[in-house]
């Protein structure tokens, strides 16, 4: 069962009559204090020299919040707890091997869900087991049980259990995970997270069910390579030398801004408190935005390599370049919006799952020397690439991704839609593809990522990633 691939299906919610809601709240509300009590004793043991997190003792918890949350999700909050504890150690691990440039910044232990004081995350649980959906083209719902004591404040009649009215529709279909509700206090929205098991079989066959094109394999199939970065999330080159070009700074500058405001908030806080509410919320608000523009995108992006009937990619490693940090504002795009081994696992699973072969291939230098004569005497500006040597000007991601590809398949002819520049080699025919919170769509004038801030073309800059 747990070689299986898991995808994860998410819908909003509402309670179908005030009581429901009423017990809801009451519900999700008592998480967060068993989830805290866990996790205190967990981190008092990880932090005594001779203490184990997995020697700390909990189960007596569950007399005190089985009655209103039931034991099974009592048992679930500290599987999960147990998960968070094992992906810190996990990223510890990776943190403290010098060869291994994907984790730079030590991880801190799984951290608490609010305060007494600041309120808690109203966040929830329900084993696979023990909640019914129940699909409908006019209502959907979902089911689920509380504890007694719940039961008995809302006069519950027997057999009667919280119903949810779900929207969305279920795009995977497998054997039922656990169930997650979270409240977005911000949005005043509930959302449901509903992870499935697929059979390795279908996964390929449900993914492509996703797509409106696949790939035809008796006809003539050809390689790809992206160029990931944070300026420009995927730049793409086909061996036809098509590109494609996903720009991102719109969706950092929103991440910057979101991390300006978590910086002030956690100004103001006491000296002896590091977080709040509010700044988790917001935390978790900039992650699934930054999330969800990059998952659309790698979609998007499969759309367009099925088209051409691409099905192999070769996609650039970074070990090398993350080594070298220029500035604040690159650490924060490289380390923290960017999250490039996330991007580029993404990629995997979601070409993998379309039957598109993705490899890791090194990317160092592949922005800073010139695809056509090899020179490395170039200046690159923001998207500016130009080389001095045989004077060829180009978009520095799009030229990245040809040096990637030309390096595993040898010399291929100049990519059509090449330049940065808003002059006659800007494509027309939506090469450039810009975010608008709901959809990548052409980019306007089909152009570039460019700020008026950026240097001049002219001054030769340090080469870095995308």
């Amino acid at each position: 069962m747990s070689d299986r691939p898991q995808r994860t299906n998410t819908y909003t919610a509402d309670p179908v009559t005030d009581r429901y809601q009423e017990c809801l709240f009451d519900w999700l509300a008592a998480h967060a204090p068993l989830w805290n009590q866990i996790n205190y004793r967990r981190r008092q043991q990880y932090f005594d020299e001779d203490g184990d997190v997995w020697d700390a003792e909990y189960t007596d918890l569950y007399d005190k919040y089985a009655p209103i949350l039931g034991k099974a999700t009592c048992q679930q909050l500290a599987r999960k707890n147990s998960e968070a504890w094992r992906s810190h150690f996990e990223l510890l691990s990776l943190y403290r091997d010098e060869s291994n440039q994907s984790v730079t910044e030590k991880p801190s232990p799984p951290g608490y869900w609010g305060n007494r004081d600041d309120g808690y995350e109203l966040h929830g649980l329900v084993r696979n087991d023990l909640y019914t959906f129940d699909w409908n083209e006019q209502r959907s719902t979902v089911e689920f049980g509380v504890g007694d004591v719940l039961e008995d404040r809302y006069d519950f009649e027997h057999n009667e259990r919280v119903t949810l009215e779900v929207r969305g529709d279920p795009q995977w279909r497998g054997d039922d995970s656990r169930l997650e509700l979270i409240y977005e206090e911000h949005a005043d929205q509930l959302r449901v997270q509903h992870p499935v098991r697929i059979q390795p079989d279908d996964v390929q066959e449900q993914r492509q069910d996703a797509f409106t094109h696949t790939l035809n394999r008796e006809n003539t199939t050809q390689s790809a390579a992206i160029d990931v970065g944070a300026n420009n999330t995927l730049a793409i080159v086909t061996e036809d030398g098509d590109t494609a070009v996903y720009h991102a700074r719109p969706e950092f500058e929103r991440f910057q801004a979101q991390s300006d405001r978590i910086a002030t908030l956690q100004s103001q806080l006491p000296e002896d408190q590091w977080t709040s509410a509010r700044i988790r919320r917001i935390y978790d608000e900039r992650s699934r935005k930054r999330d969800h523009s990059q998952n659309a995108g790698i979609k998007h992006a499969g759309e367009w390599l099925l088209e051409r009937n691409v099905d192999t990619v070769y996609i650039g490693n970074l070990t090398d370049v993350l080594e070298t940090h220029w500035s604040a504002e690159v650490n924060q795009k490289t380390h923290a919006f960017w999250s490039h081994g996330q991007l580029v696992t993404r990629v995997k699973v979601t070409l993998g799952d379309v039957g598109i072969t993705v490899t890791e291939t090194g990317e160092y230098k592949s922005s800073s020397e010139c695809p056509v004569c090899n020179s490395d005497t170039v200046t690159r500006a923001g998207d500016s690439f130009r080389c001095h040597n045989c004077e060829l000007e180009a978009h520095a991601d799009v030229a990245g991704a040809w040096n990637i590809l030309q390096s595993e398949v040898g010399p291929m002819a100049r990519p059509a839609a090449l330049s940065a520049d808003r002059g006659r080699d800007a494509p027309t025919d939506g090469a450039y593809w810009q975010w608008n919170d709901h959809d990548w769509t052409p980019a306007d004038f089909g152009g570039q990522s460019w700020s008026p801030d950026q240097p001049s073309v002219s001054e030769p800059v340090s080469s870095q990633p995308g």
